[in-house]
């Protein structure tokens, strides 16, 4: 195996245990530099994404490198190399480079990610479909539209490849593509240095504007005043907004009401987790892409046992190309199976404190642990209350006597009803359908 084939079974397994905010950030201008018996040195660009790396993500790296390799003694190092100097993967397409190349009109897009190579299933028609009309009328049809889903559905797949086939069309077309994160971070830069001229250039002087995880906007009062001008700037000129959440406008917690009118002035499209048809296609199309040979029944098993969401299905990919490349075997269930015993997205879930939960959901609402188990009866702590009571006794198992005790003492009648009450209401509302299954998968991917 070679280095960048390494590199990316890493990257699919670091996919998996850090946000994306954080894996964009930190991996994208890195890649192996020297792989040799016990030592894999790692380039990345600076010193400080050295430190960084040595300091946050040592332990991980080393655990990713030790699965893939089934080497326990490799050690792992890091060397400054700038991108300038990193060697070329392969020869682009001269779309390729044109589009890489061009900062200015197409910044933040990644070209890789296309219509061709996005996988259509029942959980994302209709946010596809949506995405190519709009490449057909920019700023007419679905303006904004809001793609919402769990992690690793493919939002960010499908908003950039708007991007590139708008730019692909018309390459004169300004293009900005921002996590959310970002817009957040340059607007409070712009206040510090009482310079919002420039901020208000970048982000309004465009055609198309695609914000990732907007639910970010969440209790940034200033930040969200921001965007609400940008947005009316940019949705009065006609120019298009493609914005994607881990969940619906209305249940982003203290978003202001007229943001959440705005944004669903156009399309509101979910993407769920893919069917097993659709997991198999995917792992077909990656396999091939990959070139890697792989026989049917491996893809059932995968397809059956990986169900959340796409990037764990790649992450899983690439794990086992990595292993039977470096042991040069045909892939089989059995040697399958092995390679994925300790894989988190097989049946058998971890075990998780309820601390863990309680800070999943008051991170997901923007309340405090306090308002959850306090005895405030507000319409937004209820709602809370009820939905960590029904995942401690669906996902946990508790008692409803052991349920009612660790939220603030309540009686375990109060469990049972608020239980009952969240089963009932999954059958006619998807938002929190969606809303719980987003909590369930930061839940399980947090350790």
């Amino acid at each position: 195996m070679d280095n960048q084939q390494l590199w990316q079974a890493i990257l699919g397994e670091m996919e998996l245990l850090i946000s994306k905010p954080n894996f964009t950030t930190w991996f994208k201008q890195t890649y192996v530099h020297y792989n040799e018996k016990n030592l894999v040195v790692i380039a990345v660009p600076n010193a400080f994404t050295k430190k960084w790396f040595e300091d946050k993500y040592q332990n991980l790296i080393a655990k990713a490198v030790e699965n893939i390799t089934d080497n326990r003694s490799v050690k792992i190092d890091y060397k400054i190399i700038p991108t300038s100097k990193k060697p070329e993967e392969s020869k682009p397409t001269q779309k390729s480079v044109s589009l890489e190349q061009n900062n200015l009109f197409s910044a933040g897009l990644n070209p890789k990610y296309t219509f061709q190579n996005y996988i259509i299933g029942k959980g994302n028609e209709l946010a596809q479909a949506a995405s190519r009309a709009i490449v057909k009328k920019p700023g007419e049809a679905y303006n904004p539209l809001f793609i919402y889903g769990g992690v690793g559905l493919g939002k960010t797949h499908l908003m950039q490849a708007v991007g590139n086939e708008i730019f692909k069309k018309n390459p004169s077309s300004k293009i900005l593509y921002v996590p959310c994160e970002k817009f957040v971070n340059d607007f409070i830069q712009a206040l510090s240095v009482n310079n919002t001229k420039s901020f208000k250039e970048r982000y309004r002087k465009i055609d198309v504007l695609l914000v990732d995880d907007i639910q970010f906007l969440s209790g940034k009062e200033q930040t969200q005043e921001a965007f609400f001008h940008t947005f009316n700037e940019l949705h009065q000129a006609n120019k298009q907004i493609i914005l994607t959440s881990d969940r619906p406008p209305k249940s982003i917690a203290t978003l202001e009401d007229r943001l959440i009118s705005r944004f669903e002035w156009g399309m509101i499209a979910d993407v769920s987790s893919p069917d097993f048809e659709t997991r198999s296609a995917i792992l077909k199309y990656k396999a091939k892409e990959k070139n890697f040979k792989i026989k049917n029944e491996v893809i059932d098993f995968l397809a059956s046992n990986i169900k959340s969401n796409v990037r764990e299905l790649e992450g899983a990919l690439n794990k086992i190309i990595a292993f039977h490349e470096i042991k040069d075997i045909t892939p089989d269930l059995e040697s399958v199976g092995k390679v994925l015993i300790n894989l988190k997205s097989l049946p058998q879930k971890k075990s998780f404190h309820v601390k863990t939960l309680f800070k999943i959901v008051t991170d997901f609402y923007s309340i405090s642990v306090n308002d959850l188990i306090g005895a405030c009866r507000k319409k937004h702590l209820v709602g809370p209350r009820q939905i960590t009571m029904y995942l401690m006794r669906e996902e946990m198992k508790s008692s409803y006597p052991a349920i009612g005790q660790e939220l603030g003492g309540r009686d375990h009648t109060t469990a049972m009803h608020a239980c009952n009450k969240i089963e009932a209401q999954l059958e006619i509302d998807e938002s929190l359908k969606q809303n719980i299954e987003t909590i369930k998968q930061k839940i399980y991917s947090s350790f």
